[in-house]
Protein backbone atom coordinates (compact mmCIF):
# COMPACT_ATOMS: atom_id res chain seq x y z
CA UNK A 1 0.00 0.00 0.00
CA UNK A 2 1.13 3.59 -0.94
CA UNK A 3 -0.27 6.71 -0.12
CA UNK A 4 -0.35 9.49 -2.59
CA UNK A 5 0.22 13.12 -1.95
CA UNK A 6 -1.16 14.94 -5.27
CA UNK A 7 1.27 17.66 -6.59
CA UNK A 8 0.50 20.57 -8.81
CA UNK A 9 0.07 19.67 -12.41
CA UNK A 10 -0.87 15.94 -11.63
CA UNK A 11 -4.40 14.21 -12.88
CA UNK A 12 -5.90 10.73 -11.82
CA UNK A 13 -4.35 9.45 -15.41
CA UNK A 14 -0.57 10.58 -14.29
CA UNK A 15 -1.07 9.09 -10.77
CA UNK A 16 -2.88 6.25 -12.20
CA UNK A 17 0.25 5.73 -15.00
CA UNK A 18 2.60 6.19 -11.77
CA UNK A 19 1.69 3.57 -10.05
CA UNK A 20 0.74 1.09 -13.23
CA UNK A 21 -3.43 0.91 -12.04
CA UNK A 22 -6.40 1.66 -13.71
CA UNK A 23 -8.01 5.13 -13.64
CA UNK A 24 -11.12 3.41 -12.71
CA UNK A 25 -9.40 1.48 -9.79
CA UNK A 26 -8.15 4.84 -8.78
CA UNK A 27 -11.37 6.58 -8.51
CA UNK A 28 -13.34 3.84 -7.07
CA UNK A 29 -10.48 3.02 -4.20
CA UNK A 30 -10.60 6.66 -3.43
CA UNK A 31 -14.20 7.62 -3.84
CA UNK A 32 -13.18 10.38 -6.15
CA UNK A 33 -16.65 12.30 -7.02
CA UNK A 34 -15.12 14.86 -9.65
CA UNK A 35 -11.58 13.08 -11.05
CA UNK A 36 -10.97 16.59 -12.57
CA UNK A 37 -11.42 18.31 -9.14
CA UNK A 38 -8.18 16.81 -7.17
CA UNK A 39 -6.26 19.26 -5.06
CA UNK A 40 -2.19 19.93 -4.62
CA UNK A 41 -1.88 18.03 -1.12
CA UNK A 42 -5.21 15.43 -1.28
CA UNK A 43 -3.96 12.55 -0.14
CA UNK A 44 -4.85 8.89 -2.63
CA UNK A 45 -4.22 5.55 -1.38
CA UNK A 46 -2.88 2.85 -4.01
CA UNK A 47 -3.30 -0.71 -3.26
CA UNK A 48 -1.78 -3.59 -5.33
CA UNK A 49 -4.62 -6.71 -5.16
CA UNK A 50 -3.01 -10.47 -4.91
CA UNK A 51 -5.46 -11.63 -6.98
CA UNK A 52 -8.02 -10.54 -9.07
CA UNK A 53 -10.94 -11.87 -11.93
CA UNK A 54 -12.42 -10.53 -14.79
CA UNK A 55 -16.00 -10.88 -14.39
CA UNK A 56 -18.14 -13.09 -16.84
CA UNK A 57 -21.64 -13.01 -18.31
CA UNK A 58 -23.85 -15.53 -16.05
CA UNK A 59 -21.39 -14.94 -12.84
CA UNK A 60 -23.04 -13.92 -9.59
CA UNK A 61 -21.14 -13.08 -6.07
CA UNK A 62 -22.08 -16.62 -4.85
CA UNK A 63 -20.42 -18.60 -7.99
CA UNK A 64 -17.47 -16.45 -7.95
CA UNK A 65 -16.82 -17.07 -4.12
CA UNK A 66 -17.48 -20.33 -4.67
CA UNK A 67 -14.74 -21.23 -7.37
CA UNK A 68 -12.29 -19.43 -5.47
CA UNK A 69 -13.60 -20.91 -1.94
CA UNK A 70 -13.98 -17.36 -0.14
CA UNK A 71 -16.95 -16.29 1.83
CA UNK A 72 -19.20 -13.31 -0.75
CA UNK A 73 -18.46 -11.19 2.77
CA UNK A 74 -14.44 -11.22 1.57
CA UNK A 75 -15.69 -9.99 -2.13
CA UNK A 76 -18.02 -7.39 -0.99
CA UNK A 77 -15.41 -5.90 1.24
CA UNK A 78 -13.08 -6.23 -1.25
CA UNK A 79 -15.18 -4.45 -4.10
CA UNK A 80 -17.61 -2.32 -1.86
CA UNK A 81 -18.71 -0.53 -5.31
CA UNK A 82 -21.05 -3.79 -5.72
CA UNK A 83 -23.29 -2.80 -3.08
CA UNK A 84 -23.54 0.79 -4.81
CA UNK A 85 -24.55 -1.03 -8.29
CA UNK A 86 -26.68 -3.72 -7.61
CA UNK A 87 -25.22 -5.73 -10.10
CA UNK A 88 -22.11 -7.61 -11.28
CA UNK A 89 -21.06 -5.12 -14.39
CA UNK A 90 -19.37 -7.66 -17.23
CA UNK A 91 -15.95 -7.19 -17.80
CA UNK A 92 -15.43 -5.49 -14.75
CA UNK A 93 -12.03 -6.83 -12.90
CA UNK A 94 -13.01 -8.07 -9.16
CA UNK A 95 -10.43 -8.01 -6.47
CA UNK A 96 -10.07 -11.85 -4.70
CA UNK A 97 -7.74 -11.04 -2.10
CA UNK A 98 -4.79 -8.44 -0.73
CA UNK A 99 -1.80 -9.89 0.66
CA UNK A 100 -3.19 -9.22 4.85
CA UNK A 101 -0.78 -9.63 7.51
CA UNK A 102 -1.86 -10.27 11.26
CA UNK A 103 -5.67 -9.22 12.63
CA UNK A 104 -7.56 -5.76 13.54
CA UNK A 105 -10.86 -5.24 15.42
CA UNK A 106 -13.09 -2.84 14.33
CA UNK A 107 -15.89 -1.37 15.91
CA UNK A 108 -18.01 1.47 13.86
CA UNK A 109 -20.39 3.47 15.86
CA UNK A 110 -23.54 4.44 14.16
CA UNK A 111 -26.74 6.58 14.68
CA UNK A 112 -29.83 3.83 14.12
CA UNK A 113 -31.04 6.90 11.53
CA UNK A 114 -27.99 5.85 9.23
CA UNK A 115 -28.87 5.75 5.55
CA UNK A 116 -28.83 1.68 5.12
CA UNK A 117 -27.66 1.36 2.07
CA UNK A 118 -24.58 3.02 3.73
CA UNK A 119 -24.89 0.79 6.43
CA UNK A 120 -24.74 -1.90 4.23
CA UNK A 121 -21.39 -0.77 2.14
CA UNK A 122 -19.90 -0.29 6.11
CA UNK A 123 -21.03 -3.88 7.62
CA UNK A 124 -18.55 -6.08 5.81
CA UNK A 125 -15.38 -4.24 6.90
CA UNK A 126 -16.92 -4.50 10.74
CA UNK A 127 -16.29 -7.22 13.77
CA UNK A 128 -19.13 -5.11 15.92
CA UNK A 129 -21.57 -2.03 15.76
CA UNK A 130 -22.36 -0.14 18.46
CA UNK A 131 -25.88 1.62 18.19
CA UNK A 132 -25.72 5.00 19.63
CA UNK A 133 -29.47 5.24 20.63
CA UNK A 134 -29.67 4.58 24.84
CA UNK A 135 -29.27 7.36 27.50
CA UNK A 136 -29.68 6.58 30.99
CA UNK A 137 -31.74 8.74 33.20
CA UNK A 138 -31.37 9.85 37.45
CA UNK A 139 -34.67 7.99 37.62
CA UNK A 140 -32.86 4.96 36.64
CA UNK A 141 -34.79 5.06 33.58
CA UNK A 142 -32.97 4.04 29.78
CA UNK A 143 -34.52 6.05 26.85
CA UNK A 144 -33.76 5.34 23.42
CA UNK A 145 -34.58 7.47 20.72
CA UNK A 146 -35.00 5.60 17.67
CA UNK A 147 -36.42 1.62 16.90
CA UNK A 148 -32.90 -0.19 16.23
CA UNK A 149 -34.66 -3.42 15.37
CA UNK A 150 -33.87 -3.22 11.72
CA UNK A 151 -30.10 -2.34 12.10
CA UNK A 152 -29.31 -5.07 14.51
CA UNK A 153 -30.77 -7.77 12.29
CA UNK A 154 -29.15 -6.21 9.19
CA UNK A 155 -25.67 -6.64 11.27
CA UNK A 156 -26.08 -10.03 11.83
CA UNK A 157 -26.67 -10.84 8.65
CA UNK A 158 -23.76 -9.46 7.83
CA UNK A 159 -22.00 -11.28 10.57
CA UNK A 160 -21.05 -7.70 12.61
CA UNK A 161 -22.12 -8.13 16.62
CA UNK A 162 -24.11 -5.46 17.43
CA UNK A 163 -23.48 -3.36 21.04
CA UNK A 164 -26.01 -1.72 22.89
CA UNK A 165 -24.06 2.41 23.07
CA UNK A 166 -25.22 3.57 26.84
CA UNK A 167 -24.49 7.46 27.64
CA UNK A 168 -25.99 9.93 29.78
CA UNK A 169 -25.34 12.45 26.88
CA UNK A 170 -28.28 13.41 24.79
CA UNK A 171 -28.58 12.61 20.94
CA UNK A 172 -26.53 15.80 20.46
CA UNK A 173 -24.15 15.41 22.65
CA UNK A 174 -25.01 18.15 25.74
CA UNK A 175 -23.69 16.79 28.77
CA UNK A 176 -25.48 16.10 31.76
CA UNK A 177 -23.06 15.37 34.57
CA UNK A 178 -25.81 15.50 37.60
CA UNK A 179 -27.55 12.81 36.11
CA UNK A 180 -23.78 10.87 35.80
CA UNK A 181 -23.39 11.43 39.37
CA UNK A 182 -26.86 10.65 40.48
CA UNK A 183 -26.36 6.87 39.03
CA UNK A 184 -22.89 7.21 40.56
CA UNK A 185 -24.09 7.85 43.99
CA UNK A 186 -26.86 5.67 44.02
CA UNK A 187 -27.12 1.71 43.83
CA UNK A 188 -30.85 1.66 43.90
CA UNK A 189 -30.82 3.93 40.74
CA UNK A 190 -28.06 1.92 38.79
CA UNK A 191 -30.01 -1.80 39.61
CA UNK A 192 -32.82 -0.02 37.96
CA UNK A 193 -30.21 0.15 34.93
CA UNK A 194 -29.33 -2.47 35.17
CA UNK A 195 -32.02 -4.64 34.68
CA UNK A 196 -33.48 -2.24 31.93
CA UNK A 197 -30.26 -2.89 30.38
CA UNK A 198 -30.36 -6.82 30.73
CA UNK A 199 -34.13 -6.93 29.79
CA UNK A 200 -33.18 -4.86 26.58
CA UNK A 201 -29.96 -6.86 25.75
CA UNK A 202 -32.44 -9.90 25.98
CA UNK A 203 -35.56 -8.29 23.87
CA UNK A 204 -32.81 -6.90 21.10
CA UNK A 205 -29.93 -9.49 20.49
CA UNK A 206 -27.44 -7.53 21.21
CA UNK A 207 -24.05 -8.88 21.46
CA UNK A 208 -23.39 -6.71 24.94
CA UNK A 209 -23.26 -3.25 26.05
CA UNK A 210 -20.88 0.01 25.23
CA UNK A 211 -21.02 1.42 28.55
CA UNK A 212 -19.65 5.91 27.54
CA UNK A 213 -17.81 7.02 30.42
CA UNK A 214 -17.65 10.77 29.91
CA UNK A 215 -16.93 12.23 33.11
CA UNK A 216 -14.16 10.23 34.34
CA UNK A 217 -11.53 11.96 36.45
CA UNK A 218 -9.23 11.48 39.43
CA UNK A 219 -11.59 12.66 41.84
CA UNK A 220 -14.73 10.32 40.94
CA UNK A 221 -12.53 7.29 39.71
CA UNK A 222 -13.06 5.12 42.81
CA UNK A 223 -17.15 5.48 42.59
CA UNK A 224 -16.55 4.39 38.60
CA UNK A 225 -14.93 1.31 39.89
CA UNK A 226 -17.53 0.53 41.78
CA UNK A 227 -19.95 1.34 39.26
CA UNK A 228 -18.12 -0.80 36.29
CA UNK A 229 -17.73 -3.95 38.31
CA UNK A 230 -21.44 -4.01 39.95
CA UNK A 231 -22.43 -3.73 35.96
CA UNK A 232 -20.10 -5.94 34.50
CA UNK A 233 -21.06 -8.99 37.18
CA UNK A 234 -24.73 -8.55 36.34
CA UNK A 235 -24.12 -7.92 32.47
CA UNK A 236 -21.81 -11.72 32.35
CA UNK A 237 -24.03 -13.60 34.67
CA UNK A 238 -26.59 -12.66 31.87
CA UNK A 239 -24.20 -14.17 29.02
CA UNK A 240 -23.59 -10.49 27.63
CA UNK A 241 -20.09 -9.18 26.85
CA UNK A 242 -19.00 -5.39 28.57
CA UNK A 243 -16.93 -2.96 26.04
CA UNK A 244 -16.03 0.59 27.49
CA UNK A 245 -15.94 3.97 25.80
CA UNK A 246 -13.69 6.16 28.04
CA UNK A 247 -13.16 10.35 26.78
CA UNK A 248 -9.42 10.28 28.03
CA UNK A 249 -9.67 14.61 27.79
CA UNK A 250 -6.51 15.10 26.23
CA UNK A 251 -4.90 18.47 26.30
CA UNK A 252 -2.37 20.58 24.50
CA UNK A 253 -1.38 23.82 26.29
CA UNK A 254 1.66 25.64 26.10
CA UNK A 255 3.40 22.61 24.68
CA UNK A 256 2.90 20.24 27.37
CA UNK A 257 0.34 17.46 26.71
CA UNK A 258 -2.37 17.10 29.61
CA UNK A 259 -4.65 14.32 30.66
CA UNK A 260 -5.24 13.36 34.09
CA UNK A 261 -3.06 10.15 35.52
CA UNK A 262 -6.28 7.70 36.01
CA UNK A 263 -5.49 4.28 37.60
CA UNK A 264 -7.40 2.36 34.32
CA UNK A 265 -6.07 -0.81 35.88
CA UNK A 266 -9.12 -1.25 38.23
CA UNK A 267 -11.76 0.09 35.87
CA UNK A 268 -11.35 -2.09 33.18
CA UNK A 269 -10.37 -5.05 34.45
CA UNK A 270 -14.07 -6.40 34.66
CA UNK A 271 -15.09 -5.35 30.89
CA UNK A 272 -13.41 -7.11 27.77
CA UNK A 273 -12.50 -4.19 25.50
CA UNK A 274 -11.98 -0.44 26.25
CA UNK A 275 -11.82 2.41 23.20
CA UNK A 276 -10.06 5.51 24.16
CA UNK A 277 -12.31 8.21 22.36
CA UNK A 278 -13.77 11.55 22.62
CA UNK A 279 -17.14 11.88 20.41
CA UNK A 280 -17.54 14.64 17.71
CA UNK A 281 -20.79 16.71 16.88
CA UNK A 282 -22.19 18.41 13.98
CA UNK A 283 -20.39 21.69 15.56
CA UNK A 284 -17.78 22.79 17.71
CA UNK A 285 -17.34 25.73 20.22
CA UNK A 286 -13.98 24.84 20.96
CA UNK A 287 -10.94 27.07 19.61
CA UNK A 288 -9.36 25.41 15.50
CA UNK A 289 -7.31 22.43 16.12
CA UNK A 290 -6.79 19.40 14.78
CA UNK A 291 -9.66 16.90 15.60
CA UNK A 292 -7.46 14.31 16.32
CA UNK A 293 -3.57 14.68 16.87
CA UNK A 294 -1.22 11.66 16.71
CA UNK A 295 1.43 13.19 19.30
CA UNK A 296 -1.40 13.76 21.85
CA UNK A 297 -2.99 10.42 21.46
CA UNK A 298 0.24 7.90 21.45
CA UNK A 299 1.03 10.28 24.35
CA UNK A 300 -1.72 8.76 26.31
CA UNK A 301 -1.64 4.90 24.94
CA UNK A 302 2.14 5.13 26.29
CA UNK A 303 0.20 5.85 29.89
CA UNK A 304 -2.59 3.46 29.52
CA UNK A 305 -0.74 0.64 28.20
CA UNK A 306 0.95 0.46 31.79
CA UNK A 307 -2.22 -0.08 33.42
CA UNK A 308 -4.83 -2.29 30.68
CA UNK A 309 -3.01 -5.17 28.44
CA UNK A 310 -2.93 -3.86 25.07
CA UNK A 311 -4.97 -6.20 23.55
CA UNK A 312 -7.86 -4.80 25.39
CA UNK A 313 -7.47 -1.51 24.37
CA UNK A 314 -8.92 0.34 20.82
CA UNK A 315 -7.46 3.37 19.18
CA UNK A 316 -10.60 6.30 18.51
CA UNK A 317 -10.48 7.25 15.60
CA UNK A 318 -13.07 10.92 14.27
CA UNK A 319 -13.37 10.84 10.94
CA UNK A 320 -14.94 14.08 10.25
CA UNK A 321 -13.20 17.83 10.43
CA UNK A 322 -14.47 21.22 11.22
CA UNK A 323 -14.43 24.74 9.43
CA UNK A 324 -13.89 27.45 11.75
CA UNK A 325 -14.23 31.37 10.65
CA UNK A 326 -11.23 33.44 12.59
CA UNK A 327 -10.39 35.11 14.50
CA UNK A 328 -11.86 32.57 16.98
CA UNK A 329 -14.02 34.23 19.64
CA UNK A 330 -14.51 32.17 22.66
CA UNK A 331 -17.98 30.77 23.61
CA UNK A 332 -19.28 32.79 19.93
CA UNK A 333 -17.08 31.07 17.19
CA UNK A 334 -19.24 27.63 16.05
CA UNK A 335 -17.63 25.60 14.02
CA UNK A 336 -19.41 23.30 11.47
CA UNK A 337 -18.68 19.81 10.54
CA UNK A 338 -17.36 18.17 7.20
CA UNK A 339 -16.93 14.90 5.87
CA UNK A 340 -13.84 14.34 4.09
CA UNK A 341 -15.32 14.39 1.07
CA UNK A 342 -16.52 17.78 1.57
CA UNK A 343 -13.53 19.51 3.21
CA UNK A 344 -11.23 18.70 -0.23
CA UNK A 345 -14.33 19.49 -2.28
CA UNK A 346 -13.85 22.99 -0.43
CA UNK A 347 -10.59 23.14 -1.26
CA UNK A 348 -11.01 23.08 -4.63
CA UNK A 349 -13.71 25.00 -4.84
CA UNK A 350 -11.87 28.04 -3.18
CA UNK A 351 -8.44 27.21 -4.91
CA UNK A 352 -6.26 26.65 -1.88
CA UNK A 353 -3.50 24.09 -1.35
CA UNK A 354 -4.17 21.48 1.70
CA UNK A 355 -1.62 21.43 3.60
CA UNK A 356 -0.38 18.95 6.50
CA UNK A 357 0.79 18.93 10.63
CA UNK A 358 3.80 16.72 11.45
CA UNK A 359 2.64 17.04 14.76
CA UNK A 360 -0.84 15.77 14.85
CA UNK A 361 -0.40 13.89 11.01
CA UNK A 362 -3.47 16.17 10.07
CA UNK A 363 -4.40 18.28 6.91
CA UNK A 364 -5.31 21.53 7.28
CA UNK A 365 -6.17 24.51 5.05
CA UNK A 366 -7.24 28.29 4.89
CA UNK A 367 -9.49 30.13 2.76
CA UNK A 368 -11.35 33.82 2.61
CA UNK A 369 -15.30 33.51 2.12
CA UNK A 370 -16.74 36.58 0.73
CA UNK A 371 -19.75 38.18 2.09
CA UNK A 372 -22.21 41.23 2.22
CA UNK A 373 -20.39 42.88 5.47
CA UNK A 374 -16.42 42.37 4.51
CA UNK A 375 -14.02 39.14 3.99
CA UNK A 376 -13.67 36.21 6.04
CA UNK A 377 -10.79 33.78 6.97
CA UNK A 378 -11.67 30.09 7.73
CA UNK A 379 -9.40 27.42 8.84
CA UNK A 380 -10.72 23.93 8.29
CA UNK A 381 -9.02 20.81 10.35
CA UNK A 382 -10.00 16.89 8.84
CA UNK A 383 -8.47 13.90 8.23
CA UNK A 384 -6.77 11.77 5.67
CA UNK A 385 -4.80 8.56 5.03
CA UNK A 386 -1.65 10.00 6.99
CA UNK A 387 -3.40 9.88 10.50
CA UNK A 388 -5.38 6.57 9.11
CA UNK A 389 -1.65 4.88 8.82
CA UNK A 390 -0.33 6.35 11.97
CA UNK A 391 -2.56 4.96 14.34
CA UNK A 392 -2.70 1.58 11.81
CA UNK A 393 0.93 1.37 12.74
CA UNK A 394 0.69 2.52 15.93
CA UNK A 395 -2.07 -0.47 16.33
CA UNK A 396 0.28 -3.66 15.14
CA UNK A 397 3.27 -1.88 16.81
CA UNK A 398 1.76 -1.93 20.28
CA UNK A 399 -0.27 -4.78 19.78
CA UNK A 400 -3.28 -3.11 20.54
CA UNK A 401 -7.03 -4.86 19.70
CA UNK A 402 -8.17 -2.46 17.05
CA UNK A 403 -9.60 0.81 16.25
CA UNK A 404 -13.07 2.39 16.78
CA UNK A 405 -14.49 4.71 14.58
CA UNK A 406 -16.76 7.91 15.52
CA UNK A 407 -18.95 7.34 13.44
CA UNK A 408 -19.86 5.50 9.96
CA UNK A 409 -22.83 7.43 8.68
CA UNK A 410 -20.84 8.62 5.76
CA UNK A 411 -18.47 6.33 4.02
CA UNK A 412 -14.96 7.17 4.02
CA UNK A 413 -13.41 4.80 1.45
CA UNK A 414 -9.78 5.28 2.09
CA UNK A 415 -10.22 4.02 5.66
CA UNK A 416 -11.76 0.75 4.96
CA UNK A 417 -9.18 0.31 1.76
CA UNK A 418 -5.82 0.81 4.00
CA UNK A 419 -7.35 -1.56 6.83
CA UNK A 420 -8.96 -4.44 4.74
CA UNK A 421 -5.71 -3.95 1.91
CA UNK A 422 -3.26 -4.78 5.19
CA UNK A 423 -5.01 -7.01 7.99
CA UNK A 424 -7.69 -10.24 8.57
CA UNK A 425 -10.81 -8.39 9.98
CA UNK A 426 -11.65 -9.85 13.14
CA UNK A 427 -15.56 -11.48 13.10
CA UNK A 428 -17.55 -13.40 16.35
CA UNK A 429 -18.73 -16.61 15.59
CA UNK A 430 -20.95 -16.82 18.36
CA UNK A 431 -23.46 -14.15 17.36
Amino acid sequence: MSIHVVQPGETVQSIADEYNISVTSLIRDNDITNPDALVVGQTLVIVNPEQTYIIKEGDTLESIAGSFNIPVMQLLRNNPYITDFGYLPIGDTLVISYQTNGRIATNGYAIPNINKSILRKTLPYLTYLTLYNYRATREGEIVSYFDETELIQIAKEYGVAPLMLITTLTSTGEANVETGYEILLNEDIQDKHINKMIEILNSMGYYGINLSLQYLSIINETLYEAFIKRVSNRIHEAGFTVFLNINPRISFEKNIIEFQKINYSKITEPVEEVTFMNFVWASNLGPPSPVISYNNLSAFLDYADGLISPSKMNVGLQTFGYDWELPYVVGFTRANELTVNQATNLAYNEEVIIHFDEDSQTPFFEYISEDRYKPTTHIVWFIDARIIDSILNLIESAGYNGISVWNIVDYYSALWLMINSQYNIEKITNI
